[in-house]
């Protein structure tokens, strides 16, 4: 069986598991998600969650983060790690936003990477949610999966991007990542998979 006919297969099984692929950090305005994502490194989902629960309150608007005494927005994310580089990019990640995109998102990869902290995992996940365009968001879950099923021989975030890009459907992309996501969590672990109940195990490299 052929790499895009594996991706195919597990295109279906994880749209008939997981319908509603959905993306697992909480937001309401499409920067809170930038924000979000970028907590999220080296963080699970569900404290960046916690956190942002409050932040989001605190913080309501683009200007808000901007202008932030950085002492302090340090202490409001202090419980997701790596609180002091986080902060500084944050702050100077919305100021950038409101001087060079009119408090906008830009739409496309190559100033979504402009931006302070930004690399090309989350730009992906920002085309994919916020702009409903093709993309391929390279976590540990994706990388790890990818490579079991056969689909990729690369660690490399942008190895993996490049060589699952060709492999799966543009119009499915996104939706596949986040359900990758869902599934690494159930099935596909990184410690003991729990294969003899997988799915996708009928054509998975790694059974």
């Amino acid at each position: 069986m052929n790499k895009k006919k594996i991706a195919l297969l597990a295109c279906d099984e994880l749209e008939k598991l997981y319908p509603e692929a959905i993306c697992s950090l909480n937001y309401s305005k499409p920067y809170e998600l930038l924000i979000a994502t970028r907590l999220s490194a080296q963080c699970t989902d569900a404290r960046v969650n916690i956190v942002t629960e409050t932040l989001f309150k605190k913080y309501p608007d683009l200007q808000s983060f901007a202008d932030a005494d950085l002492a302090q927005l340090e202490q409001d994310i202090k419980p997701c790690g790596f609180y002091k580089t986080k902060a500084a990019s944050i702050k100077q990640m919305a100021g950038q936003l409101i001087e060079n995109f009119g408090g906008q998102l830009p739409d496309n990869i190559d100033d979504l990477l402009t931006l302070s902290g930004i690399g090309r995992k989350t730009a992906n996940l920002i085309m994919g949610d916020i702009w409903k365009k093709p993309a391929i968001v390279t976590d540990t879950h994706f990388i790890r999966i990818t490579g079991r099923l056969g689909l990729t021989s690369n660690k490399e975030p942008a190895k993996v991007e490049k060589d699952l890009i060709p492999l799966i459907p543009a119009e499915r992309s996104s939706d596949f990542c986040h359900r990758i996501v869902l599934f690494g969590r159930e099935y596909c672990k990184a410690r003991n998979p729990l294969c003899d109940k997988c799915p996708l195990s009928y054509f998975c490299k790694y059974k």
